[in-house]
């Protein structure tokens, strides 16, 4: 079978039993580099010595059918660097020849920075979007932002150092005032979650920031598809005692509808 195995994304100590088990005992693996396998094998203390064959970004269409085959003979690991092979990593294209090919795939479930980064933000978990790297580009970046300004989920993405201040920039305009919270070097010695708006921590970012970044955006806040019934809810509240004013702003952040254009029409509209 193909065996999709999670491998640390910083502490070794991640690794699994089930992983330890598979490299010491499967006869092929498939590496994204296959010089950080024979460091991880040796990280700890795995003396067995599989085949190694490249499976990255640039060769996977290639070598799948080959591995798919190789599967239907004996176990055929999968890793990558660090964390969930096919999660912004290669692995997709296998599993994908596998299914076609009703060669079976399983997983050796372990660490992932999606999920880490997820539940130390701070923000909701309930319902969240992995929408991976963000575009080198800054057109292009500004495009997919513009689009999850207007996701009502929690949105997880990745982004390399070097572009972490521009792109926190780039949140600010798209979204300002939204939460989000910048994880860096997950489970390693300098861990560090950042959590406030994009403006808060631009200063932060424009100091230079070192490591694997994971960026956790507030999703936005629902919005009605029709305005009269965030007014009649506005009006509803007014009734009930509260201010114009104050229920303009409760229904507003309740529904994204902006807060003075719910109190003109409440002004505009009284109750029947």
């Amino acid at each position: 079978m193909i065996i999709l195995g999670a491998t640390p994304i910083g502490n070794l100590g991640d690794a699994s039993g089930r992983l330890r088990e598979a490299l010491a005992t499967v006869p092929v693996i498939a590496a994204e580099d296959t010089r950080t396998t024979r460091q991880l094998l040796r990280a700890l203390g795995i003396e067995a010595q599989p085949q190694l064959v490249a499976l990255h970004e640039h060769n996977e269409e290639a070598a799948s059918p080959a591995l798919v085959d190789r599967a239907r003979e004996g176990d055929v690991l999968v890793l990558t660097d660090a964390g969930m092979p096919t999660v912004s990593d290669p692995g997709f294209r296998l599993v994908q020849a596998a299914v076609e090919a009703g060669v079976e795939v399983t997983c050796l479930p372990g660490p992932s920075a999606v999920l880490t980064a997820l539940a130390l933000s701070g923000l909701p978990t309930d319902r969240f979007a992995f929408d991976g790297f963000l575009p080198r580009k800054a057109g292009e970046r500004d495009r997919m932002l513009a689009a999850i300004a207007r996701e009502e989920r929690t949105v997880v993405l990745f982004e390399a150092p070097h572009r972490l201040a521009e792109s926190v920039e780039a949140i600010d305009r798209a979204m300002p005032g939204r939460r989000i919270a910048v994880a860096r070097e997950l489970t390693k010695r300098f861990e560090e979650v950042r959590r406030g708006t994009a403006a808060e921590l631009l200063d932060w970012a424009r100091a230079g920031v070192k490591g694997e970044i994971v960026i956790v955006v507030e999703g936005a806040a629902p919005v009605l598809a029709d305005l009269d019934a965030a007014v009649e809810q506005v009006l509803r509240l007014k009734q009930g005692g509260m201010r114009l004013k104050d229920a303009a702003a409760e229904v507003a952040e309740a529904t994204g509808h902006p807060r003075n254009a719910l109190y003109q029409a409440a002004l505009t509209n009284p109750p029947a």
